[in-house]
């Protein structure tokens, strides 16, 4: 096939995947375009969908190659794969201060050092990793906000440089696993306050996942590992 199925279509089928993000591949030349849904909407960019869809492609569908070049809504994202790692070449996303108004205190509670925003979500500082943790979302206060969503993030513990967790329950996602994205604006925001452009994070959910980034401005490298463990078809 070399052009998507309806949007409806694309829509549906994200739904009864029921994931946080489900990728659509169409083969472009060399490269692909690709798209991406949650059960509820269309995204402009997302992680660890683009992680597996290299590795679908690299490891299923075009054995022998080392690297692709996706065709997104956020610009093209080049993957290659170094030993078992991918490394994905995203796009920064610049945080800029912001007026706190009461709606953005009610979701971000009061214990918040510091606000920012950048196009697509707000970002709070935490006092440590603990309260990063131990934070009890208000999904109705945070669903109104005017952004796609919530990071929330602290110094690190155990051996990390920083701790995050990602809300988007306007997306149909209430709080994502691991975030690629967010880590577009978390690896900018904490290179600048750590002085250092290779980072080691973790994104505290329940399922919870390490993401190494290596900030180079303008573009955010996310290095991660892929694993298969169901292939099949569906009739559409």
């Amino acid at each position: 096939m070399d052009r998507f199925v309806s949007d409806a279509s694309l829509q549906a089928i994200a739904a009864e995947n029921n994931l946080a993000e489900t990728a659509f591949l169409v083969k472009a030349g060399t490269d692909y375009l690709i798209r991406w849904f949650t059960p509820t909407h269309e995204v402009p960019l997302c992680g660890h969908a683009t992680l597996a869809s290299a590795a679908v492609v690299i490891e299923r569908l075009e054995r022998g190659r080392q690297a692709v070049t996706f065709r997104s809504a956020s610009g093209p994202l080049p993957v290659y794969r170094e030993s078992e790692w991918y490394v994905m070449d995203f796009p920064e996303r610049l945080s800029l201060p912001i007026e706190t108004t009461a709606s953005i205190r009610s979701a971000v509670g009061t214990e918040a050092l510091e606000i920012v925003a950048d196009e697509v979500n707000y970002l709070a500082l935490l006092p440590n990793a603990q309260h990063v943790r131990s934070f009890n979302p208000d999904f109705p206060a945070i669903a109104a906000l005017n952004r796609k969503g919530l990071i929330i993030t602290a110094s690190g513990d155990n051996g990390f440089d920083f701790v995050s967790r990602y809300f988007t329950p306007q997306q149909g996602v209430p709080e994502d696993s691991v975030t690629g994205s967010a880590h577009c604006a978390l690896a900018p925001y904490w290179s600048e306050r750590l002085g250092r452009n290779e980072l080691r994070a973790y994104q505290a959910s329940l399922r919870g996942g390490e993401v190494l980034c290596r900030y180079r401005k303008p573009r955010v490298e996310l290095r991660g590992t892929c694993v298969f463990y169901l292939e099949g078809e569906a009739e559409v």
